[in-house]
């Protein structure tokens, strides 16, 4: 069975354009938690939040600063990474994010194997 990933704006409710969808698709697969990332051709900004910051958030071209200050307001006393200025690295790829993925969604075969 195919799975499509629906990214939406924080915001307004937009969706991206095809190919900054795919590399929406591939930010999912950061191993990281609390960094900002561009997401281009389309210019989107993803929030990598996990642990404490709650879940990731996407915001559309014209709602990345919107996102910046929503983030700073709710958790600028809780940590540093929300006070991170840009430019924003387009991947944070490293050598441990395919390891990370492929652990991470591995199937288990049998009972208990």
């Amino acid at each position: 069975m195919s799975v499509r990933f629906i990214f939406r704006c924080q915001f307004c409710s937009d969706q991206p354009d095809p190919l900054t969808q795919v590399n929406l698709e591939k930010a999912m697969r950061e191993n990281t938690w609390g960094a900002y990332q561009d997401a281009l051709p389309g210019r989107w900004l993803v929030f990598h939040a996990r642990g404490l910051y709650g879940s990731p958030r996407y915001a559309c071209r014209e709602h990345r600063g919107d996102l910046v200050a929503y983030l700073r307001q709710h958790f600028g006393t809780i940590g540093y990474h929300v006070w991170k200025r840009p430019p924003y690295p387009s991947s944070l790829a490293h050598s441990d994010t395919d390891h990370a993925w492929i652990a991470a969604t591995r199937r288990q075969g049998g009972w208990g194997s």
